[in-house]
């Protein structure tokens, strides 16, 4: 992980691919877990630290995750992403390319949880959630295309699942139609950019993730 913003109140760290947020059914050590071991460390912090978990990217996703190190940052920034106050922005590297070079996609979601997979619908069914995306190409490749997604809904594998249903399937991503598998397992899916309103200072709050060493995005540099 490289730590990108932290204060006394919450800290922002860019996960790699292959790590959990928060414990599961694994038992693989979690990102959580080393933000605690890291400001325990840093700060050489007698007892428990105290680190709120206030939303989770999939394993294979990279990029920025905020946690909340006052339970006062934990409310209020749970608050925020609940209203839809916390910017978030998404870079995907995706075999297809869209029709159009930018727009919405519209979709009603549904959740296979024994599959863990999300599909998309034209239209509303049964136990569906709408979901609803922006996208915009940013540059492309001899193969591959670099899209930046802004996520106006969040719902299970949404990024994932609705390129997919587009025709433009994430690199890596064999659950949601690529045709190969990445080395180190992940996609190539990252949490770029987010912004928000500091929850205690008030001042806006602005980091990006750096790209992934994961090979590909070199094509993509500045």
């Amino acid at each position: 992980m490289q730590v990108v913003y932290e204060d006394n109140h919450l800290i922002i760290v860019s996960k790699a691919s292959g790590e959990i947020v928060q414990g599961d059914k694994t038992g693989d050590e979690p990102l959580s877990e080393k933000v605690k071991q890291y400001i325990k460390d840093k700060y050489a912090k007698p007892g428990a630290v105290f680190l709120g978990v206030v939303h989770r990217l999939d394993r294979p996703v990279w990029g920025l995750v905020v946690f909340a190190r006052t339970s006062k940052a934990l409310e209020r920034l749970n608050r925020m992403f609940a209203n839809g106050q916390v910017h978030k922005t998404y870079w995907a590297i995706t075999a297809g390319r869209p029709e159009r070079e930018e727009g919405e996609l519209v979709h009603w979601l549904t959740r296979n949880e024994q599959q863990n997979k999300s599909y998309a619908h034209d239209r509303e069914v049964p136990r569906s959630k709408k979901a609803v995306l922006r996208y915009r190409l940013l540059a492309t490749s001899e193969r591959y295309n670099l899209l930046e997604v802004t996520l106006l809904t969040g719902r299970h594998h949404q990024i994932r699942c609705q390129l997919a249903a587009m025709g433009c399937p994430i690199r890596g991503d064999l659950k949601y139609g690529a045709r190969r598998s990445l080395p180190d397992g992940g996609i190539s899916l990252l949490s770029r950019h987010i912004s928000f309103e500091h929850p205690v200072s008030h001042e806006q709050v602005s980091v990006e993730a750096p790209l992934p060493p994961e090979r590909g995005w070199e094509l993509f540099s500045p």
